[in-house]
């Protein structure tokens, strides 16, 4: 929201919806940082008690999926904002203030096995929903294409300025069909799509609270997972995160959770790709943050996301001839025009 008058609006609407006495004396809207979203938040005591306010438009933003996803994590016994009052025209939510904390924030080497332990947890309940019983999208071969085509588009072309060949375009579409079929043969669970450290808040009384959740999906097992693990924000020896894998895969069997007629180290290899899919689409997506939106502080993650990718590549090149060909293709072509970017250097 740019405009004092829409401020207001969003304000009065809220002291109505929770019928604050008409004598309360209008509070103000301080804002709070948000998302890559247009959603706008601000935080307003009312009667004294902390809200947040969202506006969220319409014409962008699907406010009734938030409103039932929200639902549907409360009843699995996540710990979601609590939602006090919604206007899904006007795009007006009145949500419960989780605070300012940020898991991010407080995530090292001596806390963050007991923040996982909390993260898990929260997967473990997500991965025990009956996908059948719910209306959520199907993160299917469509959508996954539709997200990896972000990458050539708007990382690629439009930030690093690359013309592609016929021959180029195939061989993406080749790799993006080799992780698309990895996506599909997996065990399919409810999917936040975004269960990185900056959508997760740990609370005053210790449950670790889950935002962000509006594009909820039915999709691959390890696909939260590799979202938090391989954060795009903070990054962890690979030798513990292949622990935590591990870990997880265990926990999933022990619980009696499909797992498919996955071993570990298949299970690893779906992760794996499923992260290659994920980071690949994050470079087209931070990219289009910026060049669209204007939202330059995302540049600066983009050189963790190159890393990720490359990592992946050099695990798996001589298991797949097409990934061995992206992988040449990508440190050839991509990485001496990423090496000359102003964001190249800023981890």
């Amino acid at each position: 929201m740019s405009s004092r008058t829409t401020d207001h609006d969003l304000l009065q609407w809220a002291l109505g919806a929770l019928e604050a006495p008409k004598a309360v004396m209008s509070p103000s809207l301080d804002s709070v940082a948000g998302d890559a979203s247009p959603r706008r938040y601000y935080r307003a005591s009312i009667q004294g008690r902390p809200y947040i306010l969202v506006d969220a438009p319409p014409t962008t933003e699907n406010n009734r999926a938030f409103v039932d996803v929200r639902q549907l994590l409360e009843e699995a016994g996540l710990k979601v904002p609590t939602l006090f009052a919604a206007d899904l025209q006007r795009g007006h939510l009145v949500l419960e203030d989780l605070g300012d904390r940020l898991l991010l924030d407080e995530l090292d080497p001596t806390t963050v096995d007991a923040a996982y332990s909390q993260a898990f947890a929260a997967l473990l309940r997500l991965a025990r929903i009956d996908t059948a019983t719910v209306s959520l999208p199907a993160y299917d071969q469509a959508l996954l294409m539709q997200e990896l085509q972000r990458f050539p588009e708007w990382f690629v072309q439009s930030l690093l300025g690359l013309n592609l060949s016929a021959d180029e375009h195939r061989l993406l579409i080749s790799v993006f069909h080799t992780l698309i079929a990895s996506a599909l043969e997996q065990p399919q669970v409810v999917v936040h799509r975004d269960f990185h450290s900056r959508n997760l808040m740990p609370q005053p009384n210790g449950e670790l609270a889950v935002i962000d959740f509006q594009d909820a999906v039915v999709g691959p097992v390890t696909y939260d997972l590799v979202s938090l693990l391989r954060d795009c924000y903070i990054r962890w020896p690979e030798s513990k995160v292949e622990a935590w894998v591990q870990g997880y895969y265990d926990t999933m069997t022990s619980a009696g959770l499909s797992v498919g007629d996955a071993d570990k180290a298949r299970f690893l290899k779906w992760f794996d790709l499923m992260g290659l899919q994920r980071h690949i689409k994050v470079l087209g997506t931070f990219a289009r943050l910026y060049l669209r939106d204007g939202k330059a502080a995302y540049l600066r993650d983009l050189p963790l996301v190159v890393s990720y990718v490359m990592d992946v590549l050099n695990s798996h090149i001589e298991r797949d001839p097409t990934l061995a060909s992206f992988r040449q293709w990508f440190d050839a072509r991509l990485m001496p025009v990423i090496a000359k970017q102003p964001w190249a250097n800023n981890r």
